[in-house]
């Protein structure tokens, strides 16, 4: 099969893939207590197998390799993608599929000395992983609560800041800032395993699902570990799995789906009203009532997530007043009076934290190897600008990207008078400069992050579009 042969079996592949997914996720909110008993078969489908594998080969990750060594280059340029589908399938159908455990690869936690552990799957069992993910995905759709937002199609971070936002600015002004410890290494898997059964009646797929679980892990050092908790960070099927575990969180707290007269009548007896706003493993509980109140709610979210085998970090989670502010998602929310005026409102810009960390990056790009032409260090310098800037224009960052401009600029040409240690500062502006100020080289002009427009992202509760027409 040639490329163009592939592209045109991969568009048929998803169009008849995304009709199936319609009618599974129809079915599974037709009837909540539905269990489906022959999914085992779509998993192994040739459609379902190429969509996988499409997924798997544009994602950035197809260039790194698991315990075997292969790639998705090697897989297209010498084994040749219909027989390594083919194979794949005939091993799923006949049961003799066995993943390979991950390969461990340990990175740093964003602002802290601490590393958290990465599993990268080998090639083939990320395949299976997304087909299963195609399968399984619509069903638990349809079980999942607005509330969660984390690694859910047609849903972004940007909503939950937004839901947090929007009721942290009226009465709920009690925060629960919940951290949950190691979630993804320590889920039961025996927990996480009954959750998945409600929904899933085919053995032959709980199998496989479990056989993922229990992969293991190759260390670092090069031995082989067992893996009696958890599922590994960097797994296709391992952000499905775990919002099916952490939506007890959800369940519990479906209080925050009462309607305004019951809100209302909780308030007059003085009870609590609160919502959760989940994503993935990071939530915020708001709660309009009392500090003991808040208190009282965290006990239960702990006794909730015991039953999950995953417990709450002690340290990390906090309870603070809308007025102390809170970090959440990369963001500051926090109640200010507004300048000039007598009333307060609540803002939602840039953490100090995401401040360090770009701050950071920018330091260690500009301290690399002063031989490469200037053009290549603005064009990683853009990259990596445009992605930090596109995510913080939803709040009050114009200042701090004008901050960043500032910063950026001293560090670009800090860079230059190191380069060139015996060259002027007039000439450095005439040949590195476009206006006689900004940074340039020849036609690459770096990135300018006071120049992106800011604006509020607004709360869409249940507006937000299902992945799925219902209507199908």
């Amino acid at each position: 099969m040639n490329t163009d042969e592939l592209e045109v079996a991969v568009v048929e592949a998803k169009r008849r893939v995304l009709e199936i997914q319609t009618k599974l996720h129809r079915w599974a909110t037709d009837d909540p207590d539905r269990r489906f008993d022959d999914l085992f078969n779509l998993v192994a489908d040739p459609g379902f197998l190429l969509v996988a594998w499409d997924r798997v080969r544009r994602n950035k990750g197809a260039r790194t390799a698991g315990v075997d060594g292969q790639t998705a280059r090697y897989v297209e340029d010498v084994q040749g993608v219909e027989v390594f589908l083919d194979q794949l399938r005939a091993e799923v159908k006949d049961r003799s599929f066995q993943p390979l455990p991950v390969r461990e690869r340990m990175i740093p936690k964003p602002g802290t000395s601490k590393r958290r552990r990465l599993g990268i799957p080998v090639l083939r069992d990320r395949v299976i992983q997304s087909a299963l993910k195609l399968v399984l995905e619509p069903i638990f759709e349809a079980d999942f609560l607005p509330c969660s937002y984390g690694f859910r199609p047609k849903r972004r971070a940007h909503d939950a800041v937004a839901e947090v936002h929007h009721f942290a600015s009226r009465s709920y002004e009690w925060i629960v800032e919940g951290d949950i410890k190691a979630c993804f290494d320590e889920i039961s898997h025996s927990a996480l395993m009954d959750r998945v059964r409600r929904r899933v009646g085919d053995k032959r797929v709980l199998a496989l699902v479990k056989a993922f679980l229990k992969a293991g892990i190759l260390t670092e050092d090069g031995t082989l570990a067992d893996t009696r908790a958890g599922t590994p960070q960097g797994g296709i099927l391992s952000p499905v799995i775990a919002n099916v575990a952490l939506s007890v969180l959800d369940e519990h707290f479906v209080e925050s789906r009462l309607s305004s007269g019951e809100r209302a009548k909780r308030r007059y007896r003085g009870l609590a009203v609160y919502r959760l706003a989940r994503y993935a493993d990071d939530w915020v509980l708001a709660v309009s009532g009392t500090r003991e109140q808040a208190d009282a709610l965290c006990a239960q979210a702990a006794g909730v997530l015991s039953t999950m085998g995953l417990r709450l970090s002690p340290e990390k989670t906090l309870i603070t007043h809308i007025d102390e502010g809170l970090d959440f998602l990369g963001w500051r929310i926090q109640r200010h009076r507004k300048r000039g005026t007598d009333k307060h409102y609540v803002y939602v810009y840039p953490a100090k934290k995401a401040l360090r960390a770009v701050k950071a990056k920018i330091k260690a790009l500009c301290w690399q190897d002063t031989n490469l032409p200037l053009g290549v260090l603005l064009h990683r310098l853009t990259s990596m600008l445009r992605g930090w800037t596109a995510y913080f224009r939803y709040g009050c960052a114009s200042a701090t990207f004008g901050y960043v401009r500032a910063y950026l600029w001293q560090r670009v040409f800090g860079w230059l008078r190191r380069k060139h240690p015996k060259t002027t500062w007039k000439k450095l502006r005439r040949r590195y400069t476009r206006d006689g100020w900004w940074p340039a080289d020849g036609e690459v002009v770096l990135f300018n992050p006071a120049s992106v427009s800011t604006r509020r992202y607004y709360y869409r509760g249940t507006k937000i579009p299902q992945p799925w027409p219902t209507g199908a």
